[in-house]
């Protein structure tokens, strides 16, 4: 049971830091997630109204845990994070000549 409440613990921690975005300036919003707030509040509008037009009378499974703003937020903070594997010479295609 000790790591079933870790793992609440942290994703609680984790919730909590994606939360302080709405501290952050523009400068440091842009560095941490990549887009401007102007962006992020954009993605959230067309993503809200997707899910509005796509709701069918019988929703299935669980409902989310986060909400369509913290899901976006988490979703540009891991695709920041994301490190790309570019291989340093090149691609294959010019490795041959």
């Amino acid at each position: 049971m000790i790591l079933g409440q870790e793992i609440i613990y942290n994703f609680a921690m984790f919730i909590s830091k994606i939360m302080d975005y709405q501290n952050l300036s523009d400068e440091q919003f842009k560095r941490r997630f990549g887009v401007y707030k102007q962006t992020y509040r954009k993605m959230v509008e067309s993503v809200k109204s997707v899910e509005a037009d796509s709701n069918s009378p019988s929703k299935r499974g669980p409902k989310p845990k986060l909400s369509i703003e913290e899901q976006v937020l988490v979703t540009l903070e891991y695709w920041r994070e994301y490190r790309t594997y570019f291989p340093e010479r090149g691609t294959s295609e010019l490795e041959g000549r």
